[in-house]
């Protein structure tokens, strides 16, 4: 299968691209500068150059391929408080590759998050079945799922806010680290006990893999390794990986500590993924969250 990707050699991306050419695939991936198209040619990719705004070049990739996922989001544009006009880049991207697959029956696999069901107020543990009729990111999920009906076998991956490995540099884990150097202090919100789930970057790239080649189409996936880790254990983790204590805090002081990221750190998001793993055959086989962070590389490589 030809394979067209955005965010290739982002985090997921620079997983998922190995994943899938070690598997037979070969792959194309959107790249934005020449720095990101000469990693996917060493990787063994193609690229093609252009972004989320270039809707005539996500078109003719996403038509000349016989699959795409698409992974790419303005993380830039949310981090600077732009989220909704982040969300609105992402669905229109959508828009454009749809317009390209829509009656070929060929996969289209999108990215979400579980973060998405916190806001839902389930008041137990998320599942795939669960979703919502809009919002932030939401509406973007809701157009993919439901290109089933136009001749899209589409799915969407939600990722949990942490996705960890070697290879995650920008994401919610590295952050929280660089505040709490910053900060001398690694906190939570009131006595911590919100949970958030987790999973290894590989075990996302083979989930996406796994979509790709056989998920049915409207699917909702859960790439979920740790189905919710409380905050409070995640922090003294942190805490313990910089040598400085762990403390909790008040939600007023949120923004202080937790930068960009204060809106998520009170989400309380349990998740589970039995359902994906029942129907993909899909079982995470990779180190927890907890276990990554003791591991240490996360705090040899943000000094």
């Amino acid at each position: 299968m030809r394979v067209f990707i955005t965010g290739a050699s982002g985090h997921v991306g620079s997983a998922l691209v190995p994943e899938l050419l070690q598997h037979g695939h070969s792959v194309v991936g959107l790249a934005r500068s020449d720095e990101s198209a000469a990693r996917l040619t060493g990787w063994g990719a193609d690229a093609v150059r252009g972004d989320l705004d270039d809707h005539d070049a996500l078109y003719a990739a996403a038509q000349a391929a016989d699959g795409v996922v698409h992974l790419a989001f303005r993380h830039d544009a949310m981090q600077a408080g732009d989220r909704s006009g982040a969300a609105e880049t992402d669905l229109a991207a959508v828009r454009a590759i749809a317009d390209a697959l829509a009656g070929t029956d060929n996969p289209l696999v999108g990215t979400s998050g579980t973060a998405l069901l916190a806001y839902a107020s389930l008041a137990r543990t998320g599942t795939e079945d669960d979703s919502m009729p809009s919002g932030y990111r939401i509406d973007a999920e809701n157009f993919v799922v439901g290109l089933a009906d136009k001749g899209i076998r589409s799915s969407v991956v939600r990722l949990p806010p942490i996705t960890h490995s070697t290879l995650d540099h920008h994401g919610f884990a590295p952050s929280l680290i660089a505040f709490a150097r910053r900060n001398g202090v690694s906190p939570y919100l009131g006595d911590g006990s919100n949970r958030w789930p987790a999973v290894h970057t590989l075990d996302a790239a083979r989930l996406y893999r796994l979509a790709l080649e056989s998920a049915p189409a409207g699917s909702r996936l859960h790439a979920v390794g740790d189905e919710g880790i409380e905050f409070r254990r995640i922090a003294e983790a942190i805490g313990r990986g910089l040598d400085v204590p762990a403390r909790s805090v008040e939600a007023g002081q949120a923004a202080e500590y937790f930068g960009f990221l204060a809106p998520f750190i009170a989400l309380d998001n349990p998740t589970s993924a039995a359902k994906t793993s029942e129907l993909l055959d899909w079982h995470p086989t990779h180190p927890g969250l907890l276990d990554e962070l003791a591991d240490g590389h996360y705090f040899r490589t943000t000094e």
